[in-house]
């Protein structure tokens, strides 16, 4: 991957009618990037992949493939290919046939476009199978077919639009696998489109998230999870608990916020940027927050975290055994009563060595005061 921009998109709007799919899009994907599309369905992900691919074109704006603008440029002319969800495969064609089509309506001579069939095959690791028809192959198999065929013709941007979704999740888990080495092999530009947030975090150097056609975010897979700019962000990445409150203190060296969510205020190890008295979100990822048993009033002390932390007292109401981990719902105890439902990952790695917690016990959560992601908005 280097830092040169090779897909541009100049405020890119696109309307349906009195709808708005795609609101004021500008991104730069760079060459070599492994890109993913992120979002919820609806958000426009699919219809700006169109509009690169050049299924759909823009209402307003441009978009460039190497400074050029392509944005009305016919599908066949731009250097891309699309991989569908369906992996639209001919049925009455071989194998091989299907993935010499493109070369075919090119022109390209029997024994280059044999060489080169023979070589996609292999890539996407079906040498020797390009005598099967589609149905006597699997679904990862299938979707190999339909990778080879796209990337036969050698495209500068492979566009992948949501290319795993038709298959079960251990074939899934290991496409994802497969798909990383094929671009590191080949050395072009993907470019996927997907509702799945484990699949983006684990395939794509970067993401955007995208909602209501509008782009939220744009970040590496650890940036999105621990620095989400938005609650819409914090939330559709992975599982979190949000607390809404107001800042009431901002110090350059700490911070404080109070929700009406805990008992307890939340305190940071950080400021927030002058946005004292203000309304904001914290975020905290339940993998952060600690179990431990609650023998008197006095939380225990977190010592691996000098700059302090925080404690709310609560009662385990649910867990789920998920076999690397389990997840609890912790209710925490307010002086009226029952309080918010906080969720709470814990690692079942070292499970014997750990305290054992039950149902209907009564618990500390705590977190480590540089944990919470605070959110403006």
């Amino acid at each position: 991957m280097t830092d040169k921009p090779i897909i541009t998109f100049e405020n890119i709007t696109k309307r349906f009618g009195k709808m708005v799919a795609v609101d004021n899009v500008s991104l730069t994907i760079n060459e070599g990037e492994f890109f993913s599309l992120l979002g919820p369905s609806g958000c426009g992900k699919t219809t700006l992949l169109r509009m690169l691919a050049g299924f759909e074109t823009p209402t307003e704006g441009r978009i460039l493939i190497d400074g050029q603008d392509i944005s009305n440029v016919p599908p066949n002319k731009r250097p891309v290919n699309m991989v569908f969800q369906s992996y639209a495969v001919f049925p009455h064609m071989t194998v091989a046939d299907n993935v010499a089509y493109g070369l075919v309506v090119d022109k390209v001579a029997k024994v280059e476009r044999d060489r080169r069939v023979d070589e996609a095959l292999e890539l996407v690791q079906l040498g020797g199978l390009g005598h099967r028809k589609p149905d006597q192959l699997s679904g990862g198999q299938r979707q190999r077919v339909a990778l080879a065929r796209a990337l036969v013709k050698r495209p500068r941007v492979l566009l992948l639009d949501e290319p795993l979704s038709a298959l079960d999740a251990k074939l899934r888990e290991q496409m994802r696998t497969e798909l990383c080495t094929l671009q590191e092999k080949v050395g072009i530009t993907f470019i996927m489109v997907t509702h799945d947030q484990d699949e983006a975090l684990a395939l794509a150097s970067r993401c955007a998230v995208m909602n209501r056609g509008v782009l939220q975010q744009v970040a590496t897979p650890s940036d999105l999870y621990e620095f989400p700019n938005s609650r819409f962000v914090a939330d559709f990445i992975g599982s979190v608990n949000l607390f809404e409150g107001v800042l009431a203190v901002d110090e350059p060296s700490h911070a404080v916020i109070r929700s009406p969510d805990l008992p307890v205020d939340i305190f940071l190890d950080h400021g927030v940027t002058g946005a004292r008295g203000g309304a904001v979100w914290a975020a905290i990822r339940p993998e952060k927050i600690e179990l431990h048993k609650k023998t008197g009033d006095e939380p225990p002390n977190l010592g691996d975290c000098p700059k302090g932390t925080n404690a709310v007292a609560g009662v385990i109401k649910h867990e789920a055994y998920l076999g690397g981990q389990s997840t609890y719902e912790v209710e925490t105890l307010t002086p009226t009563g029952g309080g918010r439902r906080i969720k709470v990952h814990r690692s079942n790695l070292t499970r014997w060595d750990q305290e054992d917690f039950k149902l209907g016990e009564t618990v500390w959560l705590c977190w480590h005061a540089c944990s919470p992601a605070v959110l403006l908005s």
